[in-house]
């Protein structure tokens, strides 16, 4: 009775069978490498879970326009000119504001102008609130070109958004100290915008 031949094994075949089998060194070395490889995989996962769970830094976390308004202290001496996140209901009133704007000084006008007025609020604005309503309830923008606003979704009337957004920007500028004697304060706490976003993009 003739016994029956075994196939020939290749030679790329009996290498992973070596490094299949944790008994050969080739299989140790396998093993040892899928667990690194693992672990720097289990790593990242759990550095990135912390950091969510963690949230923002706390000098990126916005502040709202009801904690920058509160107190009796006003904003420019609370928070100085370090730059700042501020969330919350923009307005802007431009064809029905009345004041001024600013002077003839381009320097400081853009920032002690009386219109148009641009400002940031806690809750969002009827489409009919006053200016003066505006005035007392809403945190002052402005900005050196006056380009990083959102554009107008109504042709009149007030300039309002479907959302909230957060301003970067600070308070305290210098040109605040080139303004009119009776508008320096203002100027100091009208928070000078360098950029916008929204929450939903």
């Amino acid at each position: 009775m003739s016994s029956q031949a075994t196939p020939p094994v290749s030679p790329a075949n009996a290498v992973d069978d070596l490094a299949a089998n944790p008994r050969t060194r080739a299989g140790r070395e396998r093993l040892a490498w899928t667990a690194a490889v693992a672990g720097v995989g289990l790593l990242i996962f759990l550095m990135m879970a912390v950091g969510a769970l963690g949230g923002l830094r706390p000098e990126l976390r916005p502040l709202n326009v009801s904690q920058v308004a509160s107190g009796n202290i006003g904003p420019a001496d609370r928070y100085g000119a370090r730059e700042l996140r501020v969330l919350g209901w923009y307005a802007e009133l431009k064809g029905g504001c009345v004041g001024d704007s600013g002077g003839s000084d381009p320097t400081v006008a853009w920032l002690q102008r009386q219109c148009p007025l641009r400002v940031l609020l806690a809750q969002s604005p009827r489409t009919t609130a006053p200016q003066r309503e505006l005035e007392l309830t809403g945190l002052r923008l402005a900005a050196p070109n006056g380009k990083p606003f959102p554009p107008r979704s109504e042709p009149t009337g007030l300039n309002l958004q479907l959302q909230q957004l957060v301003f970067v920007g600070h308070f305290d500028d210098a040109a605040a100290s080139r303004c009119v004697p009776e508008r320096v304060t203002q100027c100091r706490n009208t928070f000078v915008v360098t950029t916008y976003t929204g929450l939903v993009r």
